[in-house]
């Protein structure tokens, strides 16, 4: 063999080698499928997930990565307002935070604002910091008392038990204006003005509690003087107004909304889209509704039909619409300070306390 052809098949294996050496690489860098993979761990296998708040995982486990710290009771520095705990139901555990504003006479009777916080029927509480904050600031502004409800959660205990849940607050709160024990409702709480309200999932189930209250009634009670509807949150299969929803987020919502109620409703039932069942509005069992409504708020578009369709059915009350222009969805509960936040508790405000 010449030199030349030598020098050729040793430069040809070489190629061979580093070629068979480069596949080798590859292929042990590749995943390798094993029955040991997490992937296949029902505990860590995601479900449902509503970004940065909540995780239920395939086995059954919950994750709840807000609303779940809790703020302390007592007296508040700025407005003076004194709160407190209270369990309403032993057997549920059924609970809630009371609000009592500052110089209020012993014998003084207030309007009543049932709170409702929001969080998607999934997170946070009445001690959320947040909503211990904004009930404070409530209550303060409104020279009311607030019950700020903990209604259980999805989906631990799905949609309607939220509903229910705050309707049986709602029977304490009028038994005790009435008769006691609880002395701050007894004393100061005026059975004449009672008012729920709510942000967001809270909004949503306080509509519904006034459509029951118009169904049921309470002994002892024989209208809500009010509702308020922050920022609500209802949906729909179908595009309501100027809404620019794409698909994914559609489908989103849809999943969301299922997995609150546990697969018992669909997005159209009168629970999340009460503008497809407009025969609920003709008996709402309350004298006035303010609906306020952000206008970066993905729900916006809802908030304006719901106050439209209520204004042209049959029912005889005031319906008043309240705008915050170039803000989003609760946007409010993390404001409280500034301007646009000061002013709609201030239109609230005027809405509870006027005759």
């Amino acid at each position: 063999m010449t030199n030349t052809f030598l020098k050729f098949l040793k430069t040809y294996f070489s190629l061979i080698i580093i070629l068979i050496s480069l596949f080798y690489s590859f292929y042990n860098l590749q995943p390798k499928p094993t029955t040991n993979s997490s992937s296949m761990d029902p505990d860590t296998e995601l479900q449902y997930e509503f970004p940065g708040a909540f995780r239920h995982y395939k086995s059954g486990r919950v994750e709840r990565l807000d609303g779940t710290e809790v703020a302390p009771t007592g007296t508040d520095p700025t407005t003076g307002v004194i709160s407190k705990d209270i369990t309403i139901d032993q057997s549920t555990g059924l609970s809630a935070r009371l609000y009592l504003p500052s110089g209020i006479n012993s014998d003084k009777k207030v309007p009543i604002i049932l709170f409702i916080h929001g969080g998607a029927f999934i997170i946070h509480t009445a001690g959320s910091p947040g909503y211990h904050r904004y009930c404070n600031l409530l209550s303060s502004n409104t020279k009311s008392v607030v019950v700020s409800v903990s209604y259980r959660l999805a989906p631990e205990y799905p949609a309607p038990v939220a509903y229910d849940d705050t309707w049986e607050a709602l029977k304490w709160v009028v038994l005790n204006c009435r008769s006691g024990p609880e002395p701050w409702l007894a004393d100061h709480g005026d059975l004449n003005r009672i008012f729920l309200a709510g942000d967001s999932a809270g909004a949503n189930i306080a509509h519904n509690i006034a459509v029951r209250f118009a169904e049921e009634g309470i002994e002892g009670l024989p209208k809500l003087k009010g509702v308020l509807l922050l920022n609500p949150y209802f949906w729909g299969k179908d595009r309501i107004g100027n809404e620019k929803i794409d698909p994914g987020m559609q489908a989103w919502m849809e999943e969301t909304w299922s997995f609150i109620c546990g697969g018992k409703y669909d997005m159209n039932h009168k629970f999340v889209h009460p503008m497809g069942s407009p025969e609920v509005f003709n008996k709402l069992g309350c004298e006035r509704v303010m609906v306020t409504v952000a206008e970066l708020d993905l729900f916006v578009e809802r908030g304006r039909a719901y106050a439209d369709t209520l204004k042209k059915s049959s029912w005889e009350g005031e319906v008043v619409l309240y705008e915050t222009p170039g803000e989003d969805h609760v946007y409010f509960l993390t404001k409280f300070d500034e301007e646009k936040a000061m002013k709609e508790m201030e239109a609230m405000a005027a809405f509870i306390n006027r005759d």
